[in-house]
């Protein structure tokens, strides 16, 4: 049976031939005679020769090169080939994790990506080399993301990076990125913003209370020491200006405000209707914080995007931890740190003056209302 040609056929066709293709081999091809391929360049050449290339055209085209220039950057790079032993060939894709996207990787080196996906998963955790890398561009990606006010997502990220001599991949900047909680905030922000449940400022730096336990501020501060970030998060009563909890972490993650919070519960067991106050950060909006803030029947107060003085109490703090204690200090360790964070909130605890409830300190200031309280008590 006679077979029909479709037009975009005979117009693929029509292209090859002025392309370069002799019609002999185009015709043999196609299995049909010398004279009907003439027939079909008389007729459409015209068409074909006029067809030009759209802005769709012009992308898929650019894109498909830069895969190109990235494979010839892979193969120039690794001290292998396609024919190499496959063992050979992932230990070189290995080094090159992140820089590049995975697809374009094993496409070089002609490795499936689920082979590859499992080397990694192995290696990952007893690769020194690994963990050194995804810890430094942690910190990075983190410092980048607090510098710029929470806004940058992978992309901008990406770039920044690269623009500061890094070899990066956007897919591994939002992998890191998920994998730290930080999301840009300009993705719920018109959500947020029409939604009836919107984050309500409670407190409105109101910060003098007349019992413990009835408002509590918390933030979370980042101190660099060796090249290292490590954030500190802390629960503050506002009564007595006392830090209830803090915590210290590598990450600032809901993690590590859940765990701080939690902790102040168990130590202070707050009766219902306790208002918490934040700031609109991603590790106090998450869903997970904004249910155990639920399930312990606390009211969460927000501060106002960009206005640090809705938190001033916990601000002044950080400051003060930071001036009296970390920049006084040459720190040798991250042991160290942590003992030099633990030492200086018992010393503003118990031995720390504060103005703001009549230079007493706050250990002192919450047993004398303890006093006052039992003996009307009696």
């Amino acid at each position: 049976m006679k077979r029909k040609f479709t037009i975009k056929e005979k117009q693929a066709s029509v292209s090859r031939y002025l392309s370069g293709e002799s019609v002999t081999l185009i015709a043999d091809e196609l299995g049909i005679a010398k004279s009907t391929l003439y027939n079909w360049i008389n007729k459409l050449k015209p068409i074909v020769k006029e067809r030009k290339i759209t802005a769709q055209d012009f992308n898929q085209l650019e894109r498909k090169t830069n895969r190109q220039s990235e494979i010839i950057e892979i193969l120039k790079t690794v001290n292998c080939h396609s024919g190499s032993p496959l063992q050979d060939k992932l230990c070189e894709l290995e080094k090159l994790y992140g820089r590049y996207n995975v697809h374009i990787l094993c496409e070089a080196l002609n490795v499936p990506r689920g082979t590859f996906y499992n080397h990694i998963k192995r290696n990952k955790r007893d690769n020194v080399w690994y963990k050194k890398r995804h810890e430094y561009f942690c910190n990075e990606i983190r410092r980048i993301f607090e510098e710029n006010n929470q806004i940058f997502g992978a992309r901008k990220i990406t770039a920044i990076l690269k623009n500061n001599g890094e070899h990066i991949s956007v897919e591994y900047v939002r992998k890191l990125m998920v994998e730290m909680n930080l999301y840009s905030i300009r993705t719920n922000s018109k959500k947020e913003y029409l939604s009836d449940k919107r984050k309500r400022n409670i407190l409105k730096q109101n910060f003098n209370v007349d019992k413990p336990n009835s408002a509590w501020v918390s933030d979370v501060t980042y101190f660099k020491y060796n090249e290292k970030w490590f954030f500190i998060c802390v629960v503050i009563d506002l009564f007595s200006r006392k830090v209830v909890s803090h915590k210290i972490s590598k990450s600032n993650s809901t993690q590590l405000t859940k765990s701080t919070l939690k902790c102040a519960i168990k130590s202070r067991n707050p009766q219902k209707g306790l208002i918490f106050h934040s700031d609109n950060g991603s590790n106090y909006v998450s869903a997970t914080f904004s249910k155990y803030i639920k399930d312990n029947n606390i009211i969460h107060s927000f501060s106002k995007v960009r206005n640090p003085y809705d938190n001033s109490a916990a601000e002044s703090f950080f400051s003060s931890l930071k001036r009296e204690e970390l920049y006084r200090r040459k720190i040798k360790s991250e042991s160290e740190l942590r003992s030099l964070v633990n030492k200086y909130i018992e010393f503003y605890n118990s031995k720390r003056p504060h103005s703001t409830i009549n230079y007493k300190t706050p250990d002192q200031f919450e047993q004398e209302y303890a006093e006052i309280t039992e003996k009307n008590l009696n």
